[in-house]
């Protein structure tokens, strides 16, 4: 934490001094209430007879004490303030960007919902952390300390009294944290999963009202809600426990030394002004001991999630830029190549591609087909490396991808999912994507290739159609067009269409792939389909099975030679005859 602590120590030093100034104050009040009671008001010292005089003085020395530890404290607050914003808001930023970097199976590892936590919530406890150690220890530790040493002046034997109860509240303070700590990240594991529950539920809402699945995750989410709710009654009932045996415990304080001091006042020894200044710094030590009860809570809590959004930042990302780009690697582009490559996700042992090999040409354009779950998408996801081979090697333009720094090797490759993904901007911003700073000529013509300039011009304001968010206003083929075009003005040497037309209609599918032939062709295609209508002109069509390559060939040849694609071929003749 140092790291983020140090770019804002100034703050923090002078917050932590403006504390101290207000705690001064604090401190020398009650020395002078008690000059004010023993001398101004009883007299002593002067027959018993009340010093006005000495009242006004010592009345305007104490709003004067109070004026300037009010603006000590607040000083102390905006630097307080400005060091634990700044710290959050670069942690943040760090982290966000730290998690960008992230692999796919480093995110699954994480979960979505959890990252959403640390990021938030947790950089927040964090915040509250920094903020509560920089006031709040400076000054309850401060003030602590100075009542005893204070009241020890008065009179030694009210600060031994305090110095005795002191064992027997730290003693409790020790047992509440060692029992409510460890609950901390339990909270926080909670916390995760009620924001995954609320993640996966806003994101499929429509699915959850077309099965009328309400009712099941209302229930599923009070769950996860009840488990959060009884963890925090754990901490609660803790934290509770302390308060009245600390309260208990500083009252005895007070009785004792009232006990004392009224002997001491009769045997002449004390004044009552000093009585009175000891209670004052009792009651200033009973509330800087409450007050160090709840700043323990809390950063026993910041400490919790500094862990977790720790573990964040500290974690490396786990496919690393390639370091040797060779001279003229880039000189033929499109070419691609698959030498004996065989996959296997993270976490399991099954293989989900085995020994493909396959040689696709500058300009070509490729389908690959095959059956659910064959290995077709996690094929091209290979190509900007979402995933690193297990076996063999993938290679782009002559040269392995994991040789490639990652920027420069996604810059060669335009990807369009089945799952279109668009934010909540505008339409026009949702192309530009594909290539920032893109004038609106080149928008609309990507749009016109990507066949969705007619359904956008047709909206009220245009490219200028504010998208809801996940495209929610949007239908499943407008989306996939908004998404075609974003791949489109991307103008990378590789577009992968990973079942990125499923949601169009034969005759607009058609258009689109003649637009693409007449738009981008040294653009080498790579299409993922499940219909033969979509790539019987591709120059070839590879057909997987069980992460095999079963055959390749063109449309005519696969016809005559493979009877994976003829079962495909006749299976949906017939259906269509139907």
């Amino acid at each position: 934490m140092w790291k983020y602590v140090k770019q804002y120590l100034f703050y923090a030093v002078l917050a932590a001094l403006f504390m101290l100034g207000e705690v001064a104050m604090d401190l020398v009040q009650p020395g002078v209430m008690s000059r004010i009671v023993d001398e101004g008001v009883l007299g002593l010292g002067n027959n018993g007879v009340a010093n006005m005089n000495l009242i006004w003085l010592l009345g305007a020395q104490m709003l004067a004490m109070v004026l300037f530890g009010g603006f000590c404290g607040s000083m102390n607050n905006v630097f307080v303030h400005m060091s634990a914003q700044n710290i959050g808001n670069e942690m943040r930023k760090d982290a966000f960007r730290n998690s960008m970097r992230f692999s796919f199976p480093q995110r699954d590892q994480f979960g979505t919902g959890s990252l959403v936590t640390r990021m938030t919530n947790d950089i927040t406890q964090v915040q509250n952390f920094v903020s509560t150690f920089i006031r709040g220890i400076t000054r309850n530790c401060t003030l602590i300390i100075g009542s005893i040493y204070c009241m020890y002046r008065l009179n030694p034997r009210f600060g031994i009294i305090v110095l005795c109860a002191t064992p027997f509240m730290l003693g409790t303070l020790v047992i509440c944290l060692y029992k409510g700590t460890p609950l901390f990240t339990v909270l926080q594991d909670e916390l995760d999963e009620i924001n995954a529950i609320m993640q996966e539920d806003v994101s499929g809402i429509r699915i959850i009202k077309a099965c009328v699945r309400e009712a099941y995750e209302k229930i599923r989410f009070g769950k996860a809600n009840d488990e959060l709710i009884k963890t925090q009654l754990k901490v609660l009932v803790i934290f509770a426990f302390m308060n009245p045996v600390v309260n208990a415990l500083m009252y005895l304080v007070v009785a004792c030394i009232l006990a004392v001091g009224a002997v001491d006042v009769s045997a002449g020894v004390t004044s009552p002004g000093n009585i009175m200044a000891a209670l004052t710094y009792t009651t200033q030590l009973l509330h800087g001991i409450m007050m160090m009860v709840m700043i323990f809570q809390n950063i026993s809590r910041g400490w919790a999630s500094w862990k977790r959004v720790r573990e964040i930042l500290r974690t490396e990302p786990g496919m690393k830029d390639g370091m040797n780009v060779p001279e003229g690697a880039g000189s033929r582009s499109g070419e691609i190549e698959f030498r004996d490559v065989s996959f296997t996700y993270p976490d399991s042992t099954q293989k989900v591609l085995e020994h493909i090999n396959l040689h696709i040409r500058p300009g070509e354009t490729v389908a690959i087909m095959g059956a659910t779950g064959c290995g077709k998408s996690t094929l091209v996801h290979l190509i900007p490396r979402f995933y690193d081979v297990t076996e063999g090697a993938v290679l782009v333009d002559g040269m392995d991808v994991r040789e490639y720094p990652l920027k420069e090797l996604r810059e060669k490759v335009a990807f369009t999912l089945q799952k279109s993904e668009l934010f909540g901007e505008t339409i026009s911003e949702n192309i530009a994507w594909g290539r920032p700073g893109a004038d609106a000529e080149e928008i609309r013509a990507a749009a016109v290739t990507a066949q969705a300039d007619d359904f956008i011009s047709g909206t009220p304001s245009g490219y200028d159609t504010l998208i809801a968010e996940r495209g929610a206003s949007l239908s499943g083929g407008q989306k996939q067009r908004v998404s075609i075009a974003r791949a489109v003005l991307k103008s990378a040497g590789i577009l992968i269409f990973d079942d990125a037309t499923s949601a169009l209609d034969l005759k607009t599918e058609a258009n689109l792939y003649q637009a693409l032939r007449e738009s981008c062709p040294e653009a080498t295609k790579i299409i993922i389909a499940q219909r033969i209508a979509s790539v019987r002109a591709a120059d070839c069509i590879v057909v997987l099975e069980h992460g095999k390559i079963a055959a390749q060939g063109t449309h005519e040849e696969l016809l005559k030679t493979s009877a994976v694609y003829q079962d495909i071929y006749f299976s949906q003749m017939e259906s269509r005859a139907m």
